[in-house]
């Protein structure tokens, strides 16, 4: 069965988890550990690693039972289709997690006019500069080669 990724409400991360597996649901909420302070006393706490996401391992014929929990807003779409998360994917976040103690997920967002350097392929330590942004890749501009270059973003 393949891994998809769903979208919770806001908060609900841990308690739409809890209920997929009252229902026998595989599913996975990678949580992470962190150190809060309040007025009164500190406290460690575990929070979801991706906030409003959890994923699940579930046939097409679950797929409905997954919408009908509560807490759960749809599913993670890709090109009109639930989106599949491969295996080794959700083993590699399993690994990490388990792995270190302090993990936090940081999306890195890229504005047009941002100057960058580019970090890998054969134009890695070229200073560029972000011309479009789009949801898969970015459009550089490369001023000393005087050269447009499409990246996926990952």
């Amino acid at each position: 069965m393949p891994w998809f990724a769903i979208y919770t409400k806001s908060r609900c991360e841990k308690k739409v988890h809890e209920a997929l597996e009252q229902k026998g649901i595989e599913s996975y909420c990678p949580l992470t550990k962190v150190v809060r302070q309040w007025s009164d006393r500190v406290k460690k706490i575990e929070q979801p690693l991706f906030t409003s996401y959890v994923f699940v391992n579930v046939t097409q014929v679950q797929q409905s039972e997954v919408r009908q929990t509560n807490g759960v807003v749809n599913f993670v779409y890709w090109l009109g289709k639930p989106a599949v998360i491969p295996l080794a994917e959700i083993d590699a976040i399993k690994k990490f997690v388990d792995g270190y103690e302090k993990v936090s997920f940081q999306k890195l967002l890229y504005k047009p006019g941002q100057k960058i350097e580019v970090a890998e392929g054969m134009f890695k330590g070229q200073n560029a500069i972000v011309q479009k942004v789009y949801k898969t890749k970015i459009e550089l501009i490369l001023p000393l080669l005087q050269a447009k270059l499409v990246v996926p973003i990952k």
